[in-house]
């Protein structure tokens, strides 16, 4: 067989890992594999380049990916760019494309399955943990460990300053990272997209958690955490339908300095997450991946995406509903929270 593979959306560490399993899995079928550049952009274009088992197989700790990415959408342009991505998918001559993407590159993905019946296997990406395809996204695992080494960095010239430090992570829809980061760092107060802000509750806490044994305070805030205007810290509308988010650390640190006249600061992290080597987790999680979405292109299942539930990879249909959103589980919120609740004082004796 010859596949191609291809890389869309934002990148993510762990994607290398999955070139690398997909282009060892068909090799050792005796098939061969094309690298498409740039994401959806690269098949538009016609621009691919072999894969071998050679150049790949010492890819698994790298981070990014070598086939590059992009936010490219052929539908944003259907009367052009997606005859000339059928155009070049034929010329490849390929039986089938591997793609590895969130729900904007899958989604396209599922609109060429629904209009030409593309043969084409999915595997998620995202450093979000946004998907309810899998329990765990690779990338996350590495994008939160990048969080918690960032903060312990902070923590000290805060303790030194007497500060407060306003952290923002990725996360547009979702308070996964900041969530878990939160919690592995003690954060005293999180917020994500799920729970409504609290500003004055948020005031009290850091008010009440300022002490002689603690003179300073981490706040970690999700880019998607919201007022009650959900429009008001939306940046410019990018090529797919989510909006650029950013903004909210830097209110919420006004806020706090403004209210309790103590010096805050705001970090925003940025693409600081997504960069880097993956961690063990997400190298072996990717590989995984990569493995099974191989192994369905042998077997000619197309129109399926890999997915992960209770540790065991499977599949599912590739289509709209298989896209959903999974927002944070608030039992892991339930548990942060318990750290930034201000404690009832005990009751005196008459």
């Amino acid at each position: 067989m010859k596949v191609g593979l291809l890389t869309g959306g934002g990148d993510c560490p762990g994607l290398n890992a999955v070139i690398r399993s997909v282009v060892r899995r068909i090799a050792n079928a005796g098939g061969e594999c094309v690298g498409v550049l740039e994401g959806w952009r690269g098949l538009v274009r016609g621009n691919t380049r072999p894969l071998s088992v050679a150049e790949t197989d010492a890819l698994i700790g790298l981070g990014g990916t070598i086939l590059g990415s992009s936010r490219t959408n052929p539908y944003k342009n259907p009367e052009t760019d997606v005859p000339l991505l059928r155009r070049h998918f034929a010329a490849l001559e390929l039986d089938a494309l591997v793609v590895i993407g969130g729900d904007d590159t899958l989604g396209v993905a599922v609109r060429l399955i629904n209009d030409f019946e593309l043969p084409i296997v999915g595997i998620p990406k995202t450093i979000d943990n946004d998907l309810r395809l899998v329990d765990f996204s690779f990338g996350f695992d590495t994008a939160v460990n990048v969080v918690v080494e960032s903060v312990e960095r902070l923590r000290t010239t805060a303790e030194s300053h007497r500060r407060v430090i306003v952290v923002e992570t990725m996360g547009r829809s979702t308070g996964w990272i900041a969530c878990f980061a939160g919690m592995a760092v003690g954060a005293d107060y999180i917020l994500v997209p799920e729970v409504p802000i609290d500003a004055p509750h948020l005031l009290g806490v850091l008010k009440h958690h300022r002490t002689p044994f603690k003179n300073h305070a981490i706040v970690m805030v999700a880019e998607g955490a919201r007022y009650t205007d959900p429009e008001l810290l939306a940046l410019e509308p990018r090529p797919f339908s989510h909006p650029r988010l950013g903004g909210i650390g830097a209110s919420i640190a006004e806020i706090i300095e403004r209210q309790t006249r103590i010096e805050t600061r705001t970090v925003v992290l940025g693409h600081l997450q997504r960069g880097g080597a993956p961690t063990a987790h997400d190298r072996i999680l990717a590989t995984r991946f990569g493995l099974a979405a191989g192994e369905l292109v042998l077997q000619r299942r197309f129109g399926t995406v890999v997915t992960l539930k209770d540790a065991r990879i499977s599949e599912t249909s590739l289509n709209t509903s298989a896209l959903a959103n999974c927002p944070l589980d608030l039992g892991f919120y339930q548990d942060a929270a318990t750290f930034f609740y201000e404690p009832h004082e005990p009751k005196t004796k008459e």
